[in-house]
């Protein structure tokens, strides 16, 4: 079923389609050999993608976020890593454009930047506070000296790291007794990564620590303060079920693939003719078309009915938990289908299972989004 709004947007995504081709290609070398997407995002870079979500006063495409899903969700059937890594980028760029909080001479600077090829993130967890979500204060810190800031500390889950001209920090502000978030470049003296990323899933999207050792910044990039951020939804998160939904439709694709195409000697046919073989193919195109239905209709009410926004932010929180525990189920289905083969290395349903499983540990997490839908209910008059 298409999920298609208009013609361009099928344009857009058959061309981004054909500019990725050989992404799949790459992943397994990639999981072997633990190493970072370089080659995936030059070519995202040379298509344009990095600037979808990019205003067009900018020079970017001033994509929708239904648009910057149906990306991502390509992308990641292709190669989870990248479209998560990636998806910080552009979710990045458009909650900085849609909250407007931003000196408008700085991030100026920043979107031109971009329009350029410049990647940046947002950089948050911390060793000893965890996700962010949960309200922990950062240790890093942000000092007024003069007319410049010096920030020290260290940061966790830094996705795209290898390749980021920019971070948006996190740190504590003694002088307003409060958390602000500071606009560094790279190249900044006191900088550095930390390649402490090892995980058994998502190794691509590089989430290194990111060393803040006494850096310099000056006062007008300190560009958020947290008492005065917005406290409306963040839609722009929805890349994160969109990336876990399109890994689990990868999985889909090839059990389906397989069921037509093996026939074990003990049958006259593929085992596609077997009836709890088409049971499980059922129930995962049930899960995906759920999911699918899910993600897309929040999206396009959050952009259509903006009146409805403020009630919207308790769906966004439930799209997230939904179709990351849907992913998980429809790659175990998957690999019921294909059976002991899925867990040989050279197979990528033991990949996809590795990375569905990233999910849960993305925000937010299934108890506080379980907790906020049972105190929204509690809470209706």
């Amino acid at each position: 079923m298409s999920f298609f709004q208009t013609e361009e947007q099928k344009e857009y995504i058959n061309k981004l389609e054909q500019a990725i081709a050989s992404f799949s290609y790459r992943e397994q070398e990639l999981d072997e050999s633990r190493s970072f997407p370089y080659q995936n995002i030059r070519e995202l870079k040379d298509f344009g993608y990095t600037a979808l979500t990019l205003p067009k006063e900018y020079g970017g495409r001033g994509g929708t976020l239904y648009d910057f899903l149906l990306g991502q969700e390509l992308i990641a059937s292709k190669s989870g890593s990248t479209a998560l890594s990636i998806g910080w980028h552009l979710g990045g760029i458009m909650e900085i454009n849609e909250r407007k909080n931003w000196n408008s001479e700085v991030k100026e600077e920043l979107m031109k930047s971009v329009a350029k090829g410049a990647l940046v993130n947002r950089a948050a967890t911390e060793p000893k506070t965890g996700s962010p979500t949960r309200g922990g204060r950062p240790e890093t810190t942000a000092i007024l000296e003069g007319g410049s800031y010096v920030i020290t500390g260290r940061k966790t889950f830094t996705s795209l790291s290898p390749m980021l001209d920019y971070f948006i920090v996190s740190a504590w502000v003694p002088k307003d007794e409060s958390i602000g978030w500071f606009l560094i470049h790279r190249d900044s003296s006191g900088v550095s990564i930390e390649e402490t990323w090892d995980v058994i899933s998502m190794q691509g999207t590089g989430s290194h620590d990111l060393v803040l050792d006494s850096v310099k910044v000056d006062t007008k990039y300190y560009v958020e303060n947290q008492t005065k951020r917005s406290a409306k939804g963040a839609p722009w998160l929805l890349h994160i079920p969109a990336c876990y939904m399109g890994i689990a439709a990868a999985a889909r694709d090839y059990s389906v693939s397989f069921a037509k195409t093996y026939t074990p000697n003990s049958l006259p046919g593929p085992i596609a003719e077997l009836p709890n073989v088409q049971r499980l193919i059922g129930k995962m195109d049930l899960e995906l078309l759920q999911a699918r239905h899910f993600l897309y209709s929040v999206a396009e009410k959050w952009e259509q009915q903006p009146q409805e926004q403020e009630k919207l932010t308790v769906d966004l929180a439930a799209v997230k938990t939904s179709i990351t525990n849907s992913a998980i189920k429809i790659v175990d289905m998957a690999m019921r289908i294909a059976g002991a083969q899925s867990l040989q290395r050279k197979n990528p349903l033991q990949r996809f299972y590795r990375d569905v499983r990233a999910g849960l540990h993305n925000p937010p997490m299934d108890d506080a989004v379980i907790s906020l839908l049972a105190k929204t209910a509690l809470t209706e008059e």
